[in-house]
């Protein structure tokens, strides 16, 4: 199983970003799929998730701003980031809890990261 991350670069304050991860593999369930980011300097930190029924949940520093999707036929989760502030600068990484069979357990899944710059 991969996650692979899209969308990520450089946005002036105020500006928009969409972020797309895309799960891939021997996928036979998917629970939770969410971001997290991680600043220079600080530990990585959640930013939302969104689990199979929908339910989702952001934190407070992004709450209004970003918000979570997911298509569940495309295994891929987005990440609408609006008004973003020079303080969202980060790597962004999204997460996903996968069973690869009816057989196993959930397991942790990481993608890459994707690099987010918001400068003037």
């Amino acid at each position: 199983v991969q996650l692979q991350a899209y969308g990520g670069g450089l946005v002036q304050p105020g500006g928009s970003l969409r972020l797309s991860c895309r799960a891939s593999g021997s996928i036979y369930t998917i629970d939770i799929m969410a971001w997290y980011r991680q600043a220079p300097g600080k530990q990585r930190e959640s930013v939302a998730s969104i689990a199979m029924g929908g339910t989702r949940t952001y934190a407070d520093s992004v709450k209004g701003r970003f918000t979570i999707s997911r298509d569940g036929a495309e295994n891929t989760v987005y990440l609408q980031m609006n008004s973003l502030k020079p303080e969202d600068t980060a790597v962004y990484y999204c997460y996903s809890k996968i069973k690869e069979t009816v057989w196993r357990t959930y397991e942790d899944y990481w993608g890459q990261g994707t690099l987010v710059t918001v400068s003037s």
